[in-house]
């Protein structure tokens, strides 16, 4: 049984307020949706002055979902943690853990986009000591108990549903990510197919005396969208797939790697790149992938096709994969 994902970052390109409110509503609705037929996890994502509307916001879009569900749980992948008040964000987790009863997962990455740390004024060059000091100050904070940040004796409550703490993980693609995690004792979350990084914070585990798992993507995770007539789909919406490759290639540098990198320039090859695919219900059951990865909304998706898509597969798709 593979594990299956509904991804939400709520990119809409030129869409004014009111439908973009619209928007927001119908993704608490699909995920709920997705809650009362087995899907395994919501995913949604971080970024910040993208002109599109990308979800500056995971933690608040993260609550309002888990108040319309009961099971399914919320993976934030990626925040961008050196952008995060330390204390501030323990609180914010710790609530929302006990909101949930332990649904939130934490992805935390520093993040490539310098102008999103200069829009927060925060500095470019220090990220990996934010980031330490990040990770730290939330394991001791999740204790409930006493200790000294940054000179003063500070304690952050309420403790957190989820004990030791609530589920956190060290999102990146870089060795240094790894080494953070490892010497954290945390789970290590490459933003690609990365084995022999993995092999590298297995590595620094036995290193540092620590333990931890890895959740890397598959060699090939593509971003999926159902219809019964997938010729039709991309002539009729493979602009808004095309739209988010370009940005999130765009900010990419020939050092960042990512499980969804796209060099497409058109529509055309987008669909043969396979990184975005549209594929029928009987092409998705019979993928035989470790994970589905449902993208809706994608690109600013008009709602009703959207809800197509999440209908076909999980009314579809999803019964005969549960057998």
């Amino acid at each position: 049984m593979p594990f299956t994902v509904v991804r939400m970052n709520l990119v809409a390109p030129h869409e004014p307020p009111e439908t973009l409110s619209a928007r927001y509503r119908a993704a608490v609705e699909m995920a709920a949706y997705a809650d009362a037929h087995g899907v395994d996890t919501v995913q949604t994502e971080e970024h910040h002055g993208t002109g599109n509307g990308w979800l500056p916001s995971p933690f608040a879009f993260a609550g309002a979902v888990f108040g319309a569900t009961s099971r399914i749980a919320v993976t934030v992948s990626a925040i961008i943690g050196p952008l995060y008040d330390p204390l501030r964000l323990a609180e914010d987790i710790a609530v929302l853990d006990l909101l949930s009863g332990g649904r939130l997962v934490t992805v935390a990455g520093i993040g490539y986009r310098p102008e999103e740390y200069e829009q927060a004024g925060v500095e470019w060059g220090r990220r990996g000591k934010l980031q330490d000091l990040l990770l730290e100050t939330l394991l001791k904070a999740w204790t409930g108990e006493p200790f000294t940040y940054e000179g003063r004796t500070v304690r952050v409550t309420p403790r957190p549903f989820t004990q030791p703490h609530p589920m956190l993980l060290v999102g990146g693609s870089s060795k240094a990510a790894a080494r953070r995690a490892a010497r954290l004792g945390l789970p290590f979350f490459p933003s690609a197919h990365l084995p022999d990084l993995e092999a590298y914070y297995r590595e620094q585990l036995a290193l540092h005396g620590t333990e931890g798992w890895t959740m890397m993507p598959a060699e090939k995770t593509p971003l999926l969208h159902l219809s019964e007539d997938p010729d039709r789909a991309w002539a009729l919406y493979g602009e808004h797939f095309l739209h988010e490759a370009r940005m999130y290639a765009s900010w990419q540098s020939k050092d960042i790697r990512s499980a969804v990198r796209s060099t497409a320039a058109t529509v055309a090859e987008l669909r043969a790149e396979g990184v975005y695919r549209i594929v029928t219900p009987d092409e998705c059951a019979a993928l035989g992938a470790e994970s589905l990865v449902l993208h809706p909304l994608c690109g600013g998706m008009p709602l009703e096709e959207g809800w197509r898509s999440l209908r076909l597969f999980t009314d579809d798709v999803l019964p005969r994969l549960h057998g």
